[in-house]
């Protein structure tokens, strides 16, 4: 359940929408009562030590609409094959302070377990959404030993998602595959990726990832749709797919 947010005691700001910056170079500026200080969106643990400053910035401002979009999406899908959501197992990768999970506990998902790099998220998902997570992994995806690899997967998980998190080296394809091996054959996944990241100029790595895996039969696509993630800080849309697939085999 999520913890009801108080109003903010700091202000916040953003450049003017006449300048535009590459999405992992956007920014905001924030007076915590000692003056500004400049804070970039990717400067994630940062963001989520501040309480509902996360969801204000992305969500209230900038109105993103990803964990909704791609929740619906899965649940969509499941319906479509008979699929209980409440006997699902979801990993979350990449899964911050809960949002998405909380996404999912709303469609009847019974089990949701996250992972994220960062210690700063865990401890905001236990502050903002307690009890939405049945465990949480802090954990480096391209750096697992045996052991917690063993650990994390005996969570037995028929489905994967992962939320605005690929393409801009905060979950590298490395450790996109790392999860997706830890997901049982004809588990379902669910991602988003900026829209440009899935075509033939693609330098993040994930088109070549995810058309090699479509190519070889080791993942098969239900669906996918083009939608607006969020506003830019120019207010420009910013254009994400979101994909749903299923595994049909381990790698060979």
């Amino acid at each position: 359940m999520a913890v009801e947010r108080s109003e903010p005691t700091y202000r916040l700001a953003l450049p003017e929408p006449t300048t535009s910056f590459e999405q992992d170079a956007e920014y905001c500026v924030l007076d915590l009562g000692h003056g500004w200080t400049e804070y970039r969106f990717h400067d994630y643990d940062e963001l989520f030590k501040i309480p509902g400053l996360y969801e204000k910035l992305f969500y209230d401002i900038l109105q993103c609409q990803s964990p909704a979009v791609v929740a619906g999406a899965l649940a969509e899908q499941l319906d479509a094959v008979g699929v209980d959501p409440s006997g699902l197992r979801v990993l979350d990768v990449g899964a911050g302070n809960g949002i998405v999970a909380e996404e999912l506990r709303a469609r009847g998902v019974g089990k949701v377990v996250g992972i994220d790099i960062l210690p700063e998220a865990r401890d905001a998902a236990e502050r903002d959404r307690p009890g939405v997570y049945d465990d949480y992994h802090v954990v480096d995806l391209t750096d697992l030993d045996e052991e917690t690899t063993e650990t994390i997967a005996a969570g037995g998980f028929d489905a994967l998602t992962c939320v605005a998190a690929l393409g801009f080296g905060d979950i590298p394809p490395a450790a996109f595959r790392a999860a997706f091996d830890m997901v049982a054959v004809d588990g379902f996944v669910a991602i988003t990726l900026r829209d440009d990241f899935l075509s033939d100029g693609d330098t993040s790595g994930f088109a070549g990832l995810i058309s090699s895996m479509l190519a070889s039969g080791e993942l098969e696509e239900l669906g996918s749709t083009v939608y607006r993630h969020r506003l830019a800080t120019s207010r420009d849309p910013l254009l994400y797919r979101a994909v749903v697939a299923r595994k049909r085999r381990p790698r060979g």
